[in-house]
């Protein structure tokens, strides 16, 4: 059977979204039905409605969601029930994959299958418009009143947990904080830099005040960004605009600092990153840019300063027990998750959220797709 829901379709690289009404079908084995209660605006939906990156189109995208599960297909494991509410993952496990028996469950084949094919883990879709296929973007696509995800998709969200928060847990959130706890790890006392005060960029902050860096620098270009960077634990901020980014790190920590987050995804700044290091440091990518970029790096000081470059998607998490430890984190008032929360939007606004997100949009906007 098929229901009918409003969703944003993008059905041509570089438009705005399209609201139209589509035919979901009921989710297959191992799938479920979620009604999305709430999405975040993330600048990887961007990148695709841009065409930086490319998938299938038409595709619904967002990829930043939360929601209360409707319906559960054939086969599904018990773990998850009706009623139940649940944080999306744009990044599914299987936990049979090499990948996944080593640890590195963010990097499962499945993933590359979703992305490229714009189904679900099968590579088929479970939308459609007048007789033609829509596609999902990542296994996602919350961008819309309803879906159907995989089961492997979905992780449990405490009925005290905000849809908003858990919204941006899984994604911003677990990218930000992961890339401190999973791959800095202990940073006590170590000068730590952000690139990049968006949602990606504060959640890493915030994870690395947990974490005891010190001094904590934002980089940014936008002075309102920053002003919520120092209330979420920046110790000092560095606005671009005023002179070489580079030079105003290096006067607050003579000799660099060793460890730089870049959270924004432009050659520029990545060869900035790296210039900021001190002997050994390592520079943290955790910011996706157009497909096919690149960018320069000085032989001689990558080898002779010894400095590591580090890529990390999606936190390189296992969301399953990341996830529940961000949510304990939020509670305990350790991680203010709300404070990330900026702007909110129907979904016939949608555009109005990217064009912000192109401003100066501050903070994580919210789509509602049910308003």
């Amino acid at each position: 059977m098929t229901q009918t829901v409003r969703a944003a379709v993008l059905r041509a690289f570089g438009s705005p979204l399209e609201i139209e009404e589509i035919e979901l079908s009921d989710p297959g084995p191992g799938e479920l039905l979620v009604e999305i209660e709430a999405a975040g605006v993330c600048h990887s939906d961007l990148h695709y409605l841009r065409g930086d990156l490319r998938c299938p189109l038409p595709v619904v995208p967002g990829h930043e969601g939360a929601g209360r599960v409707l319906q559960l297909g054939p086969g599904a494991t018990g773990d998850i029930a009706v009623g139940d509410r649940v944080a999306l993952l744009w990044r599914p496990n299987c936990g049979r994959c090499a990948q996944c028996i080593s640890g590195r469950p963010i990097m499962c084949e499945f993933g590359p299958v979703q992305a490229r094919s714009g189904g679900l883990l099968d590579g088929t879709t479970r939308m459609s418009s007048g007789g033609g296929p829509v596609h999902h973007l990542l296994g996602v696509s919350c961008f819309a009143e309803r879906v159907v995800v995989p089961e492997r998709s979905v992780v449990f969200v405490p009925k005290d947990i905000p849809a908003e928060v858990a919204a941006i847990a899984g994604c911003a959130v677990i990218t930000g904080v992961g890339a401190v706890r999973n791959v800095i790890g202990s940073c006590i006392g170590d000068p730590v830099v952000v690139m990049g005060a968006g949602g990606v960029g504060l959640a890493a902050l915030m994870g690395a005040r947990l974490a005891g860096a010190s001094p904590i620098i934002a980089v940014d270009i936008d002075r309102s960004k920053l002003a919520l960077a120092e209330r979420l634990g920046a110790t000092h901020t560095v606005d671009a605009r005023d002179g070489d980014a580079v030079e105003q790190v290096l006067s607050l920590v003579a000799g660099g600092v060793r460890w730089v987050i870049e959270a924004i995804g432009r050659p520029e700044t990545l060869t900035s990153a790296v210039a900021m290091l001190a002997p050994g440091g390592t520079v943290v990518a955790v910011g996706l840019g157009r497909a096919g970029q690149s960018f320069e790096v000085p032989i001689n000081e990558l080898v002779q300063r010894q400095k590591r470059i580090v890529g990390s998607l999606y936190g390189s998490s296992i969301p399953q027990l990341d996830l529940p430890r961000i949510f304990d984190l939020y509670r305990s008032g350790a991680l203010p998750l709300g404070e990330l929360i900026g702007e909110s939007y129907p979904l016939d606004r949608i555009n109005d959220s990217f064009d912000a997100l192109q401003g100066d949009a501050v903070g994580r906007s919210i789509v509602y797709p049910g308003r």
